[in-house]
């Protein structure tokens, strides 16, 4: 089972505001960028990141069901701050970690130990080039 809702809700309303802007600068973390599917207010959620390849994979401590990740599938992307750049994702995946998936091991059993197990996984899309009239 997953982080409880209660604490997702702290989180969101007093400790991102605090926490979000200098985790986001460090390794291993960045800051979710997406647009509420209802309102199409602009969002940044502070996340726990690592690369597989050359995809960007999310971790989510409160599952599937929190907003963000509901706004990030119903777009279809979303764009991603970490370590000073800002990078558009596409083809947002939510899996299950069957204990097989390539990840860092400090960060499964640590996900582990909360009963977290589903990520998301994102793939960088190449912006259109733009051209001068």
């Amino acid at each position: 089972m997953p982080i409880p809702r209660q604490v997702a809700r702290f989180n969101r309303r007093v400790a991102n505001r605090f926490v979000g802007p200098v985790l986001s600068r460090m390794p291993g973390f960045g800051r979710v960028h997406h647009r509420g599917r209802k309102s199409g207010r602009p969002y940044s959620t502070p996340v726990k990141l690592f690369r597989r390849g050359q995809d960007i994979v999310v971790t989510l401590p409160y599952g599937p069901g929190s907003d963000w990740v509901k706004n990030v599938l119903a777009a279809g992307g979303c764009e991603i701050t970490t370590r000073g750049r800002r990078i558009a994702l596409g083809e947002p995946v939510v899996f299950t970690d069957d204990g097989r998936t390539a990840m860092p091991a400090l960060t499964r059993a640590i996900l582990a130990r909360v009963g977290a197990t589903e990520f998301l996984s994102l793939t960088p899309v190449r912006e259109p080039v733009r051209t001068r009239s």
